[in-house]
């Protein structure tokens, strides 16, 4: 198992590499050519700022069982399909159960803005908002760091 954050504009990386040093879990941070990361423990790799870019050398690089922090939905739903397990900055976890809503929301929203509507952007992130991911991901990494007994012993 790995991690691997869609890093370009998510506020949780601390988190996520406390609790990957924790459970000795590598993680892979991908981003484009305007930031700069080091956190001394991940894996960086850098894209060129072209769309989408990071997006999908995010997903040439997983693989089943790997987990993907990301608030593209259009990511998490290609981390589904390669049976990956995503989760939103906020502590969401996507499944197939939401991704179609969350598909659909996405599609409305570029619609409208096509058409000239206003759309509120995201509210200011709180202490509240990192706590629920850090409960989130926290229970994500003990669900699939614990060994799993053979149901035949």
């Amino acid at each position: 198992m790995h991690i691997y954050v869609d890093a370009d504009a998510c506020p949780v990386k601390d988190i996520i590499v406390r609790l990957a040093r924790q459970y000795s879990v590598p993680v892979t941070m991908v981003t484009d050519t305007s930031h700069q990361l080091h956190d001394g423990y991940s894996r960086i790799i850098t894209v060129d700022k072209a769309r989408d870019s990071a997006d999908l050398a995010l997903i040439n690089l997983v693989h089943c069982g790997d987990i993907v922090v990301t608030q593209d939905y259009g990511v998490a739903a290609l981390a589904l399909s390669k049976h990956c397990h995503p989760i939103h900055q906020n502590g969401m976890l996507y499944t197939s159960q939401n991704m179609d809503r969350h598909l659909l929301e996405r599609h409305l929203g570029q619609k409208m803005r096509r058409s000239g509507k206003r759309i509120h952007g995201q509210r200011k992130r709180t202490p509240q908002d990192d706590r629920a991911f850090e409960s989130a991901f926290c229970s994500l990494l003990i669900s699939l760091c614990s060994p799993r007994k053979d149901l035949n012993t």
